[in-house]
């Protein structure tokens, strides 16, 4: 089941904003539009933009400007992707060629500078300065997170705290942004807003926790990209780092060469070191912390069903397995 099945009453509002988000990718260059298309079309969960529908209507929202907002959120998360993979030089996104891979680096760069900009045209129009403060504050962070990653790479002596700072900045930020916005447009009180914006937080920690596992467990078909990516781009995620840290003499010094070289020469010993460390099991219980905490936060939110499918979506991001 697709997280937007869970809650029947949400259903409608996924859909509008799927079809707003579509409504909204015109351009008068073929290309960018055919780009957008393409990306926004290619198979994701839109987990985001759903975050910001359920923290408004679990604020008790009753208007229609969360369907715009989450428009926005899902634009940003877009953009990063388009950008995210000429960097890391990926061919495979969601189990199909990146935008990068069928027209190039420079189409697909220039085309999420276009969301990046359509999202802030949305944003101008929903007219909340609060909001318009928490989303262009996320989208520094974010970039900051993304060159931390890349001094990161290719450097087997990051630590776990330097790479959980990461993880914070490139990918929980979004997460945060989407549920704390929801809050603000519900006019809702500030425990309500922190509550939303820590769920958000610790629940996107843990969604790349997890992803940092399955690139080491999944099958391309599974996960919708290469087993080993993050190896091959010499990323020292938390498996790596606590197979640094637990393994004998000779694992750390696969591990840290590995890394250094990048590519994908030493995936089997070092998949067999990730599994014999115990790092899959450490990396997923760091997950399920994260996920207590999202828990957590949402106990001072009143009960609604909304507040519930917050809860059971925490709890699949550690179950996932794509």
């Amino acid at each position: 089941m697709q997280p937007h099945q869970l809650n029947p009453l949400i259903e409608p509002q996924f859909d509008a904003v799927t079809e707003y988000i579509l409504n909204h990718l015109g351009s008068n260059v073929p290309l960018v539009e055919s780009i957008g298309h393409y990306i926004v079309e290619s198979g994701g969960k839109r987990l985001r933009p759903l975050l910001v529908l359920l923290a408004a209507n679990a604020c008790g929202y009753e208007g229609k400007q969360h369907i715009p907002l989450a428009a926005v959120i899902e634009f940003i998360h877009t953009a990063t992707l388009l950008h995210d993979d000429v960097v890391d030089n990926s061919d495979l996104r969601r189990g199909n060629a990146t935008a990068n891979a069928k027209w190039g680096n420079a189409p697909s760069v220039l085309v999420g500078d276009f969301l990046y900009s359509r999202s802030f045209q949305v944003m101008v129009e929903i007219g909340e300065m609060a909001i318009m403060k928490v989303i262009s504050n996320a989208t520094t962070v974010i970039a900051e997170g993304e060159v931390l990653q890349l001094l990161n790479q290719r450097n087997p002596d990051t630590t776990e705290e330097s790479y959980m700072n990461v993880i914070l900045g490139k990918t929980a930020m979004l997460f945060e942004a989407a549920t704390e916005c929801g809050a603000i447009l519900a006019g809702s009180d500030d425990e309500s807003r922190e509550a939303l914006r820590l769920y958000g937080r610790h629940l996107g920690i843990a969604f790349q926790l997890v992803d940092d596992v399955m690139d080491y467990l999944s099958s391309s078909e599974e996960m919708g990209k290469n087993v080993g990516d993050d190896l091959a781009e010499g990323k020292a995620t938390l498996p790596l780092i606590h197979a640094m840290r637990t393994g004998n003499e000779e694992e750390r010094k696969q591990v840290r060469e590995a890394i250094r070289k990048g590519g994908l020469d030493d995936l089997t010993p070092i998949l067999e070191i990730v599994r014999n460390t115990g790092a899959i099991e450490y990396t997923r219980e760091k997950a399920k912390e994260q996920v207590d905490l999202a828990l957590a936060a949402l106990e001072t939110l009143p009960e609604t069903s909304f507040r519930d499918t917050l809860a059971q979506i925490a709890g699949m991001a550690v179950q996932r397995t794509s």
